[in-house]
């Protein structure tokens, strides 16, 4: 039995990414195929009952897939996990280091099916990637209905000022496809108290 309620915080992965990813390719060899992962973990994730975010880390040279991540916000009842916090956590575990950017560690990008909202963007650098692949902007996501947060208009320069390469609007007609048949079923909103 244990003693201290706060030893622990978990996420479980909903089981059915796993095998999804299995029956994928091990290599996304361009940027188009990385996005197109994480709008398809987007797509499932909505049909599992998560939002309609998906993202994924790859080792930017090979394309190897290190780990993907599904929005689990309303599934996993944590408002922290966001497609991309989930992948660059799960990264960081496979990969043993909590810096993805550490000597040895590796070049990792990270590919997202919408922009970061400002809780990811702070995430993204802290974690040591390389490069960001972006399919939706934030104003698709704005669009249907989520708070993207108060996040800086030029937070692209300044990422690319440090070091991390961005690309925006990657098969982005895809991407936003997936935000609105999420606000058309009627999906929880779960950001839509503005904070």
């Amino acid at each position: 039995m244990r003693t201290n309620a706060f030893a622990e915080i978990r996420l479980d992965v909903p089981g059915w990414v796993d095998g999804f990813v299995r029956a994928g390719p091990r290599r996304y060899r361009t940027a188009e195929d990385r996005v197109r992962l994480a709008i398809d973990l987007s797509h499932l994730g909505m049909e599992h009952g998560g939002g309609p975010f998906g993202a994924a880390v790859f080792e930017r040279r090979s394309g190897r897939l290190v780990a993907p991540g599904v929005n689990w916000v309303v599934g996993g009842g944590c408002s922290l996990w966001h497609a991309e916090i989930v992948a660059v956590a799960l990264a960081q575990k496979v990969v043993g280091h909590y810096d993805l950017g550490a000597a040895g560690a590796g070049d990792y990008e990270l590919a997202s099916s919408t922009e970061p909202c400002a809780m990811c963007l702070g995430a993204i650098p802290w974690s040591g990637l390389r490069s960001l692949l972006c399919g939706a902007r934030g104003a698709d996501a704005l669009r249907v209905g989520f708070d993207e947060g108060a996040k800086p208009a030029g937070w692209v320069r300044a990422f690319k000022a440090r070091g991390l390469a961005v690309q925006r609007d990657i098969c982005r007609a895809e991407a936003v496809t997936v935000l609105r048949e999420y606000r058309d079923r009627g999906g929880v909103i779960y950001s839509a108290r503005k904070g």
